[in-house]
């Protein structure tokens, strides 16, 4: 019953097979291999334009560098306050951008609010050499809280990103769970963005992200930045491998399918519970309860696993479903809450 993150999972066995494929022979290295290049082919495909492909081991490289290659020393980077470029990575951006600002924005439910953005961008005064100058605008899909913007809610920043000369980079560590939510293609989906942190370690494959920049003009220096961080890997090929499994026969959606569903069963069967209620509607493969601690100590005791959040707009337990949850585990887990809930009355 570990529902503490969709990071605890193996790797789709597609993916291992996809691997110890990739382990025959002697191939060129630092991506000049066929795998690699098929992959990037692949990406261009999928997102309907031309790609510029970097390959990374973890989500906290690909954001860092994505918008190192962005935004200069001196540039500002709007997000939410709850944004994982903000609160999660160490202070990764602001180093491999050479100081870049972090300049965060308030949110209830996990996105950017196109008014308080408008706010935050005149507030910060572009081109007022005392303030960093405004630079970029971050948005994660699916965002830290769950939740998914429309592809309307997207133009509208990505609309207010324009009118201020300023640039889009997408969070996608969870970006197949947001899309198959939403019902868009990919390329609908990554509209207007400059560049994407396209995930898969979430959702099936062992270390594998990539790096997307869709103009060639705005990734002119990234294989430098890229090489300097330490993330051109010399044999790529096992970066890319997963990637292209993953991709392959649509089983990135498949997996992002089942881990939502899951997240749909668990959340409707803990909500019948006394005393528990959704802090949010669940759109995608997270869900946050509001529950009794004392049931929530309970459950741990137990053996579950799971978070208490508690700088969210509503303090709750966050609860992970993923690619290789089993209805059977979240059965079992409702049944628990309910048996100890009954037990306590």
């Amino acid at each position: 019953m570990l529902f503490a993150s969709d990071n605890v999972t193996p790797a789709n066995p597609e993916i291992v097979a996809a691997l110890q494929a990739a382990n025959q022979g002697n191939v060129m290295p630092y991506g000049a291999d066929p795998i690699s290049q098929r992959v990037r082919a692949a990406f261009g495909v999928l997102f309907e334009r031309g790609v510029d492909v970097h390959f990374a081991t973890t989500g906290t490289a690909a954001n860092a560098l994505g918008l190192a290659t962005l935004v200069p020393s001196y540039g500002a980077v709007f997000c939410t306050n709850l944004a994982h470029i903000n609160t999660d990575e160490c202070a990764a951006p602001e180093f491999f951008t050479g100081g870049a600002k972090i300049i965060d924005v308030p949110t209830e439910d996990g996105r950017l609010s196109p008014e308080r953005l408008k706010a935050a961008i005149e507030k910060s005064m572009p081109g007022f050499v005392h303030r960093p100058e405004a630079w970029a605008v971050s948005v994660s899909q699916t965002t830290e809280c769950g939740s998914l913007y429309s592809r309307d809610e997207l133009d509208e920043i990505v609309a207010i990103a324009q009118h201020y000369g300023l640039l889009v980079h997408m969070d996608g560590a969870r970006f197949a769970n947001g899309l198959v939510a939403s019902g868009l293609s990919a390329a609908e989906m990554a509209r207007g963005v400059d560049v994407l942190s396209f995930g898969g370690s979430k959702n099936g494959c062992m270390l594998a992200e990539a790096l997307l920049f869709f103009d060639p003009e705005r990734s002119k220096h990234a294989k430098f930045l890229h090489k300097r961080a330490g993330m051109m890997c010399s044999k790529t090929r096992y970066i890319s491998a997963q990637l292209e499994a993953y991709l392959a026969n649509d089983l990135w959606l498949a997996n992002a399918s089942h881990a939502n569903a899951m997240a749909q069963r668990l959340g409707a069967g803990m909500a019948k519970l006394p005393g528990v209620r959704l802090a949010a509607p669940i759109e995608t493969n997270m869900v946050f309860l509001v529950l009794p601690h004392d049931l929530a100590d309970q459950l741990r005791a137990a053996g579950a696993e799971f978070y208490f959040i508690g700088d969210f707009p509503t303090p709750a337990y966050r609860f992970v479903t993923a690619w290789n949850t089993q209805e059977a585990m979240v059965d079992e887990f409702v049944a628990l809450a309910r048996q100890l809930s009954a037990d306590a009355a």
